[in-house]
Parts: structure tokens; sequence; C-alpha cells
């Protein structure tokens, strides 16, 4: 489960809030920005009525594992029933699924870095092109433990590539650029709380190894088995349900106490 962006510590100030997670200055010389895997553009529709109260965005690998998190965060905020049938704004695409719920956005990013690469990329200008302030992300996913046991969550405070370095590279025109991977050290202590008043499962703070591949580099936020005791998962269908939604329930936790209190 990672999470970044706004700083649930730092002080608000009086000052209004701007987009500071955006650095790129041609956005806004755009006559048309096309997000094409989100099938969404800025003439097609108005980004900001559509998006702009968005504080919280999800995601995670599954279309249909986020579309019951919306369910769920519907009914956790009051804002309907955990079975009502809310729309996927990416319908028309077959790429990603998108789900909004309140100033919760929920999105599908598929299965590996190049399909989460794409995703943010869009998400980012999305954000952006929406005016949206004071974001913040958390990814919800399923991962291999080594050392811990299976239903632990393990809220990252930072993810290292294979080699053990915490940054991710990228070649961005030929130049290789290395982006630090510390996440919100804050945010997990907020988190952590959370998992204290829930009560309900094991959560603890743990770095998270991630890779090009599944088995070779090892892939190591609910764990589904300790990968020192073994690859293979034993657990019964209902019980790696419940685990996945274990990461569900600790974030919304947290954004309803966000929530509740406007």
């Amino acid at each position: 489960m990672a999470c970044s962006n706004k700083d649930p510590c730092k002080k608000e100030t009086t000052c209004p809030e701007k987009c500071d997670y955006v650095s790129n200055p041609y956005l806004a010389t755009m006559k048309e920005d096309i997000l094409y895997h989100f099938d969404l553009g800025t003439k097609t529709h108005d980004l900001h009525a559509m998006f702009g109260d968005v504080k919280f965005v999800c995601v995670g690998g599954s279309a249909w594992r986020m579309k019951a998190f919306a369910q769920y965060i519907n009914e956790l905020l009051g804002l309907g029933c955990s079975k009502d049938d809310i729309p996927n704004i990416c319908a028309h695409t077959d790429r990603f699924s998108m789900y909004k719920v309140g100033p919760v956005l929920a999105i599908s990013h598929g299965m590996g870095i190049p399909s989460i690469s794409i995703m943010l990329h869009e998400l980012i200008k999305l954000l952006c092109h929406a005016r949206c302030t004071g974001v913040v992300v958390f990814r919800i996913g399923t991962s291999g433990g080594i050392g811990v046991q299976p239903g632990t969550v393990v809220v990252t405070k930072v993810s290292v590539d294979a080699c053990f370095k915490p940054h991710f590279e990228q070649n961005v025109m030929g130049m290789i650029v290395a982006y630090p991977t510390v996440l919100n050290e804050c945010l997990a202590q907020e988190l952590l709380k959370c998992s204290k008043e829930l009560n309900q499962f094991e959560t603890i703070l743990g770095c998270t190894l991630c890779t090009s591949d599944f088995y070779e580099g090892t892939v190591v936020c609910v764990t589904l088995l300790d990968r020192l005791q073994g690859d293979q998962i034993s657990s019964s269908h209902e019980v790696l349900g419940e685990y996945q939604e274990r990461p569900q329930k600790l974030v919304g936790c947290y954004i309803k106490k966000i929530f509740c209190k406007k």
C-alpha cells in the first residue's frame, strides 16, 4: 500500500492551494489534451466539474477490486449503498476502470510497472486539468511477503527496486532519471493509528520490493503468503477474499476520519 502527496501533519495555511504536483509548463499551453487510455479529454469533458472535488485517489491492479472498493466507500461515507451500481467513467475503453464516489476516485492500473506508469501519467494530468488540490494517493494491493504472516497489511514506508535501491529509474528521452521512492512517513503513521482503531488485523510498516517480473525478481499491500516458506498460495478463496478487503478497510477508515471532519 503506497501513499503520497499531501502531508496530513502539515499545518494548513490561509493561502489558496495550487496544483503543486505537476511541473510541466506546457500543459497550460495545450489547445487540447486527450487522456487516451481514460477516454477523457479537455475539450470533450468538463474535467473540473467532474473531478474538481477529488481529495483521495485509490488505485489497484484489479478492475473488479476497485469497483468493489468504490461501493464499499459509498456506504462507508454515507453516500449510498454498497450494492449501488456505480458507473465506470472509462467504460468506453478497455484499458482501465475508474469510479468516483464523492471525493474519492478509484482506478484500476492493471499489472506491472508499464501499465501503472501509463495510468499515473494520465491521472496526474487529469488532476491538474481538474484543478484538484491537497490530493492523497494510495495504492491498495496484494503481494507476497518475506517473514510476515499471511493477512498482514504492510504500509509501505519505502519502495525499493530489484537491487534494493530506494528509487525508480526511468528512461526519459535517452537519459536515465532516478526518482526517490520514500513515501509519506506521517501518513503511514496515521494509517497505523487507524489500524489500532479498527483492531481487526495485523498492520505493520515495511519496505516493498518492486520489480518488472513476478518470480525471477521476487515481488515482495496485504500479504498473501510468506515467501520464506514457499511461493504457493494455500489459503482458500474465502480467506483470500477477506485478506483483499483489509487494505480497503484501513484506507477507508482514514478517508472517513478526514471526510467526517468537514
